[in-house]
């Protein structure tokens, strides 16, 4: 099994999917764990001392005015995690969970939150054992981090809460952890905070979502492809020189893997054959131009995670001079920012794959395909309602692209006075990708209908390569009026796996 080594910096987006997504195991590196000894030893130095020092020897929040006794402080980072796992709702999916862990430890390992080894290790041998924390859905507003989702993850260090096994079950954490051999924790100064405050969990799910949204944008290139194709299309508007003259990175790149799927098509360049047109329609014409926009957004987006995964997210911190010292890098906004950026850019691409497919169904605008793509139409409705329900989740899309970063409620007795909403960002992307996807997917069944409707005609050998695929994976062609539902979930399935890209390639090489 594939292992990540987490020291005090260098933590990837491809080691985060490979904890979240793949189980890859992790270990500690000598480095980290040499620097978490070293800041432990400034901890405790400083919780010797008798002067207040914030997370230390201090209550939290709007609370921090008390001065906390020795002998009460272990009880106060028990308390601080029991308190904050205060989520509600369903159950967050376990990729994100592990994500969350993963990149807190990767945090807590830079040595600049003042955690002990073993409560790193103990992070550490949870996710190698698939122990996951039953994390909800609702808890966090995206300042002082991810607060609630966290404490729920920390609680399973402790031994409390809830958590699902290896075997998907959910169980007592402490059955889970002496099932595995696992001490659980007792926490001491600062280290209930440190667990509890970063933004770990909005940053996985960018980090996933970003690796989602650049298998989609290449598929839609795809599909984008196939709709000017059935729709009898003209591929000059993909020259690269067009492209050159506005040089945004992303444009050039979706004409490009247009030009690759269409390279030898004998469907393109009739628009002047029957029903002489100057121009194609916006929705096929300005395809590189709207699902580029959405790919230089996406460059953006990694930037900021990059600089995410870069950073030790905790309040307070223990700096390089051993000053430990309050901060506010806590606070979600760029991750939030970012979150919402992409559900905008998603909404977008599936509103203009929509288009494309209702143009495919349209007989006074489709150039000489039948009604809704129907065998008999009258007596068949054809694609007629799954277009319905691709458009139902376009409506979704636009409504899941309104900013949660745009909101902001005061929590902490208005000490906590301005959040980012960045959690709540993430889980909608989450939804507007899942959407996308099935928008997608159903662009796909309509588009490949039409190629084979074009009797006479041949179409690019990518494009056959897509259709031959796809009708292997089940999803059926041309013909009478069929339960619609499980060809669309086979389309939905052959996009989200890679398949489409994978039946594409081995005909275009990689696209970009």
């Amino acid at each position: 099994m594939h292992t990540v080594v987490v020291g005090t910096s260098g933590v990837t987006a491809s080691d985060v999917l490979a904890v979240a997504r793949g189980g890859a195991r992790v270990e500690l590196s000598e480095e980290a764990v040499a620097a978490l000894a070293a800041a432990r030893e400034i901890v405790d130095a400083l919780a010797a001392k008798p002067e207040p020092v914030y997370g230390v020897s201090t209550g939290f929040g709007a609370l921090a005015t008390r001065h906390i006794s020795p002998e009460l402080r272990a009880q106060l980072q028990r308390n601080i995690v029991r308190s904050h796992a205060a989520g509600m709702g369903p159950a967050v999916e376990r990729e994100v969970v592990r994500a969350l862990m993963f990149l807190r430890l990767k945090t807590v390992c830079s040595g600049r939150t003042g955690v002990r080894p073993e409560v790193a290790q103990t992070m550490a041998d949870l996710l190698n054992a698939g122990i996951t924390p039953v994390v909800h859905e609702y808890g966090s507003l995206g300042c002082s981090g991810d607060l609630a989702p966290l404490s729920h993850c920390a609680l399973a260090l402790m031994g409390e809460g809830d958590a699902e096994g290896p075997d998907g079950v959910v169980r007592p954490a402490a059955e889970l952890l002496a099932a595995h051999g696992i001490q659980p924790v007792e926490l001491r100064e600062k280290e209930g905070l440190a667990l509890l405050n970063g933004t770990d969990g909005m940053l996985g799910m960018l980090v996933m979502a970003l690796a989602d949204l650049e298998t989609l944008y290449r598929s839609a290139d795809v599909t984008a492809a196939l709709s000017l194709e059935g729709l009898l299309g003209t591929d000059k508007v993909l020259a690269p020189e067009l492209h050159a003259i506005r040089p945004h990175p992303g444009q050039a790149a979706s004409a490009a893997n247009m030009l690759a799927v269409l390279k030898g098509s004998g469907l393109t360049g009739h628009h002047q054959d029957d029903a002489p047109r100057v121009q194609d329609a916006y929705s096929v014409r300005c395809a590189p131009q709207v699902a580029g926009a959405g790919r230089d957004t996406m460059t953006h987006a990694r930037l900021v995670a990059d600089r995410e995964l870069a950073a030790a997210v905790d309040n307070p911190v223990v700096l390089p001079d051993g000053r430990v010292e309050s901060n506010g890098n806590f606070h979600g906004a760029p991750v939030a920012y970012v979150l919402d950026f992409l559900a905008i850019a998603a909404a977008d691409l599936g509103s203009i794959a929509e288009r494309r497919t209702d143009r495919l169904l349209d007989k006074n605008r489709s150039h000489g395909l039948p009604p809704f793509l129907a065998d008999d139409a009258g007596v068949d409705s054809g694609l007629m309602i799954a277009q319905y329900t691709q458009a139902a989740l376009v409506s979704e899309l636009k409504r899941l692209a309104v900013p949660a970063s745009a909101d902001s409620i005061p929590s902490s007795a208005m000490q906590e006075d301005h959040v980012s909403m960045g959690w709540s960002a993430a889980r909608k992307l989450r939804t507007a990708v899942d959407n996308l996807t099935r928008v997608i997917a159903i662009e796909l069944y309509a588009a490949t209908r039409a190629v084979e409707l074009r009797e006479g005609l041949t179409p690019a050998p990518a494009s056959r390569a897509v259709i031959d695929a796809v009708r292997d994976a089940g999803v059926q062609g041309p013909g009478p009026d069929r339960f619609l539902a499980p060809d669309l979930a086979a389309a939905d399935a052959f996009v989200r796996d890679g398949r489409l890209l994978a039946a594409v390639e081995k005909v275009t090489g990689p696209l970009q």
